[in-house]
């Protein structure tokens, strides 16, 4: 299987030059030429595998030029249960008859971006080693959380590689900066930068383009890529998840090996949704795809009118993850729906750069209406449902999986579809503790507290196991404390890569 560009089919690459580029030159992504079929026969069968025999049966199908040995030292060194502390990797856990809990935070950074940036380093030094090149690699990030944690501790004292993580200054959780600041490892760095996601990720994109800026690099045998979803080699791992999921649910009797099952995943950048209508498009019976978003419903108001309009007001939620205003993943969508082209794509692109808004053809609209049902829940929404859901199942969401809950709750009032649904679960509680605790009780004085203490109290109140990973953040140092404008980046790269 071959790799194309969103913006240009004329370029075409093996998956091993797809990961190790991450973008295309033109500023195109990477997508597949062709889907891979998995059969019921298939599903069935995978029923009663591991989560890395599941694994290394898509991952298989998408990055053939892999060998077998290959793959399975990328699978097996990334999902284990001295990792993810639980052998099934991504559990179900059955909230209600029509929602089951898809939990992707078990990894070491309490995030479902574990899920694939524990496998992005093995396939991307394993695809830098295939294809002969001599040079270092150097991860680019801009996160708005939980990217950049999971890509630091994936890529930490990785050989042959280096990475430097941005993220909007006061667009994180405190809990989420103090695991970026504090992160060990000889080959990391990490900038807060003056603004918001949208700025950190644009800054990103343009030094990505820069050819003057790549030659200068190449010179000193250096290379860029990405480990944000915008890299192949992160997206494919998360398709996984929903195959395994399914899987789980046949298993466990849940429904039977070709029902149909609703997918639910709150999303900013539209990377995680998106691994689910490949999922979909793979032969995975998903007869909705529920696209949830917070106060930045951008994606909502797509879904519902074909107009793409990202010249509004940013809200910084406690849902922050998701607080993004330019979803580059949606790229990959246009692309699939459009039938591969890539003139059309180019031009909304262009549009979205010069005028911050697009607006895709009748028959484009009408494609995603009836694969997608876009929703959004604000802040307050957002509490409710997190009181709503303890109150009702004693489970305890973090602020991202309570819009997702809430959004299906609003989807299924709106439509009478109460299929069985798999709601992505995308952070732990404890990475937002003072938003949780703030909505379990009212009355909880959060402003009082300290990070480490909401964490205690979380787990005290609620009879919760504080993951180790966050319970050792106290006693770490503060590496990083530089805060720089979005015109500085590469300036900070440069002097990060001296050393």
């Amino acid at each position: 299987m071959n790799y194309k560009s969103t913006r240009d089919n004329s370029i075409s690459v093996k998956s091993s030059e797809a990961i190790a580029k991450g973008l295309s030159a033109e500023g195109g992504l990477f997508v597949p030429d062709s889907i891979p079929v998995i059969s019921q026969t298939n599903i069935k069968y995978m029923a009663d595998m591991s989560y890395c025999e599941r694994a290394k049966e898509i991952l298989g199908r998408f990055l053939t030029d892999f060998t077998e040995d290959e793959l399975d030292k990328c699978i097996t060194s990334a999902y284990t249960k001295e990792k993810f502390e639980t052998n099934s990797i991504a559990p179900v856990y059955k909230l209600n008859n029509s929602q089951y809990i898809l939990e992707l935070w078990h990894g070491p950074t309490c995030a479902f971006k574990d899920m694939a940036l524990q496998i992005l380093p093995h396939l991307l030094t394993t695809s830098v080693k295939k294809l002969g090149l001599d040079r270092e690699t150097v991860i680019l990030v801009a996160t708005s959380g939980d990217t950049g944690k999971a890509a630091l501790e994936g890529f930490k004292d990785v050989d042959g590689t280096k990475i430097i993580v941005f993220f909007p200054d006061e667009g994180v959780s405190s809990i989420q900066r103090l695991q970026m600041c504090t992160q060990e490892g000889d080959n990391v760095f990490v900038s807060a930068v003056n603004g918001n996601f949208d700025d950190a990720q644009n800054g990103v994109k343009a030094i990505f383009t820069d050819k003057e800026y790549e030659k200068e690099l190449l010179a000193d045998k250096k290379a860029l890529s990405s480990a944000n979803s915008i890299n192949w080699g992160r997206l494919v791992p998360q398709i996984v998840y929903y195959f395994s999921a399914y899987c789980d649910m046949v298993k466990a009797e849940e429904i039977q090996c070709g029902d149909e099952v609703n997918i639910c995943v709150p999303t900013g950048n539209f990377g995680n949704i998106l691994a689910a209508y490949y999922a979909k498009c793979m032969g995975l019976p998903v007869k909705k795809l529920i696209c949830a978003s917070n106060k930045n419903n951008v994606l909502t108001d797509f879904i519902n009118t074909g107009v793409y309009d990202r010249n509004r007001d940013f809200f910084v939620t406690t849902s922050p993850s998701m607080d993004i205003l330019i979803s580059s993943n949606l790229e990959r969508l246009l692309y699939m729906i459009s039938g591969g082209r890539a003139d059309v794509v180019s031009a909304y692109m262009a549009e979205l750069k010069e005028k911050g808004t697009y607006t895709v053809s009748d028959d484009i609209k009408k494609e995603i209406g009836e694969n997608f049902y876009g929703g959004c829940a604000d802040d307050e929404k957002c509490a409710e449902t997190i009181k709503e859901t303890y109150d009702k199942f004693s489970y305890v969401t973090d602020t991202h999986t309570s819009v997702a809950v809430s959004v299906h709750n609003e989807y299924m009032k709106n439509t009478g579809d109460d299929t069985k649904t798999i709601i992505a679960s995308t952070a732990s509680p404890f990475k937002f503790n003072g938003a949780v605790l703030s909505a379990l009780d009212k009355d909880t004085q959060t402003a009082e507290l300290d990070e480490f203490r909401l964490l205690e109290k979380l787990a005290k109140d609620y009879e919760l196991r504080v993951p180790s990973s966050l319970a050792g953040l106290e006693e770490k140092e503060v590496r990083f404390e530089v805060v720089c404008d979005k015109n500085q980046m590469k300036a900070v790269i440069n002097e990060f890569l001296k050393n």
